[in-house]
């Protein structure tokens, strides 16, 4: 299967800024306390469930999966990236990353536990989302937990041109608004447990949502097994 146009330009554009992006973007250790929490409440969910795996999709240099990995929860990433990737492995050798793209999981149907998709989204344009939460859904096992966190808005397009150090970059970014987002995680089969929305202030720039979601099992479905 041939990858959506817009891919192309996140793989190209990520592959340029990996290094500077690696030095620049923080930990999870020194994120507010609200996302921090969030992270440690999606890992208790996860360990509680014990139905697979998490897969951190849009993994970047690894950080988040090793905070995971950390918070006792069995993480691996995943990122269109190949630069990344290759930043992940070398920082954090133990764990499993690879290359791939979240609109065609090479992951078995309801093999995960998790998935969490932290600020990974955003480049993808809104008419794609419907297929990337296809696919989040898809791999997901019932009663798996899935966490969805980035910047949201009016339903802004940007084209910055360049970012993270200054480096010549062709992605767009999209910031949709929450109950756009909210809707699309209904439609694809996901029960929305929590939805936190962080407002713009001393650590954040731009509006912050989080959407702490779940995959029905059949007898919350009304299906029988």
């Amino acid at each position: 299967m041939t990858d959506p146009s817009y891919l192309a330009a996140v793989r190209e554009s990520y592959d340029t800024v990996a290094d500077d992006y690696a030095a620049l973007v923080k930990p999870p250790s020194a994120l507010d306390p609200l996302s921090r929490s969030m992270l440690s409440a999606f890992a208790e969910l996860v360990r509680a469930a014990d139905r697979g795996p998490v897969a951190d999709v849009g993994c970047g240099p690894g950080k988040v999966t090793a905070h995971l990995a950390g918070l006792g929860v069995s993480a691996f990433g995943i990122d269109v990236s190949p630069k990344m990737v290759e930043l992940a492995r070398t920082a954090y050798p133990e764990l499993r990353f690879s290359v791939g793209s979240m609109t065609a999981l090479e992951i078995e149907d309801d093999a995960l536990g998790g998935i969490l998709a932290y600020y990974s989204t955003h480049h993808t344009p809104p008419e794609s989302l419907p297929v990337v939460f296809s696919e989040f859904h898809r791999t997901l096992a019932p009663g798996g937990h899935l966490l969805l966190v980035g910047h949201v808005g009016a339903g802004e397009h940007r084209r910055p041109g360049r970012a993270y150090g200054g480096h010549s970059v062709s992605f767009a970014s999209y910031r949709l608004p929450v109950e756009q987002l909210a809707r699309l995680l209904k439609h694809a089969g996901f029960s929305i447990d929590a939805q936190l929305a962080q407002e713009p202030g001393e650590d954040l720039r731009w509006k912050l949502a989080h959407f702490l979601t779940h995959k029905p099992t059949a007898e919350e479905s009304g299906v029988a097994p």
